[in-house]
């Protein structure tokens, strides 16, 4: 089930977490009067189910909600057969092993342009992506599949692209990086670009798309080609701010994940200013 409010965390372990382990930081994660975290499987799907297990109760017993971060070795634009059926295959073990944790979204990257055209690397995103929620929903695994806005200009991940993904296919929706989207084009920083872009979603997905939303916040450095690297909030030109007051407006629902250098510092930050609002 959607949250039935907006929730707010940490891109991983909190750094101030003395253990090290998905356990320890859902511990330190409600220590710290936050909400949720994004387990980072961005370096490949190494917990068994075993862990999953141990990272299930913990949330549960926390009432910490989670989600998973896919591997960041994914294109679905491949044209090598192997490593599309490999990425392919990352994405379907962070779905099965996050499931177990409890977590429904799974954020992933969807591809590179690489020398093809737009338009023929959507259609190949689209499919793979279709056979892979096809296999979910056969397996029964209640995982939602979650392109994400991406802040490279060299990547697969406008907001266009991702929400005509999911308003297409049945068991995908975005995660909406918002700084992602700052960086791409250097723009969508002020409240009424924040709220044309809630416009969108509700446009393309209806109030669904409202009330479970996956969003990424940072601070961001960026450059003509997009992203450069990750910021601190009060280090970047992000203007958090309004796009709190937006998600307000909108009456968003739905997981906010600080991907910021500092992560729980700025997950506070974002928490409290929220609640200010």
């Amino acid at each position: 089930m959607p949250p039935e409010k907006l929730l707010f965390g940490t891109a991983g372990i909190p750094r101030s977490s003395t253990g090290r382990n998905s356990a320890a930081g859902i511990e330190r994660v409600r220590e710290l009067g936050l909400d949720c975290m994004e387990l980072e499987f961005v370096q490949g799907v190494r917990m068994r189910e075993k862990g999953a297990k141990n990272v299930f109760e913990a949330s549960k017993k926390e009432g910490i909600a989670l989600s998973v971060h896919a591997p960041y070795y994914i294109n679905l634009n491949s044209q090598e057969e192997e490593k599309l059926k490999a990425s392919m295959e990352r994405i379907y073990q962070s779905a099965r092993i996050g499931s177990l944790c409890g977590a429904r979204s799974v954020v992933l990257h969807a591809a590179f342009y690489q020398k093809s055209s737009k338009e023929s690397v959507y259609a190949k995103v689209a499919k793979a992506l279709g056979e892979l929620t096809g296999k979910l929903r056969d397996e029964k695994i209640p995982a939602v599949l979650r392109p994400e806005t991406m802040g490279k200009r060299s990547q697969f991940g406008t907001l266009e692209e991702v929400l005509t993904l999911s308003a297409e296919i049945e068991g995908v929706m975005p995660c909406l990086d918002f700084s992602h989207l700052h960086a791409r084009e250097g723009k969508e920083n002020s409240y009424p670009e924040f709220k044309a872009i809630l416009d969108r979603v509700e446009e393309e997905l209806g109030k669904e798309g409202l009330s479970n939303m996956h969003m990424h916040v940072s601070g961001i450095e960026y450059g003509k080609n997009g992203e450069k690297k990750h910021l601190v909030l009060k280090e970047s030109d992000f203007n958090f701010t309004e796009l709190l007051k937006a998600l307000k407006e909108f009456k968003v629902k739905g997981l906010l994940i600080c991907e910021s250098p500092n992560l729980e510092e700025d997950a506070l930050l974002l928490k409290k200013s929220y609640e200010l609002i």
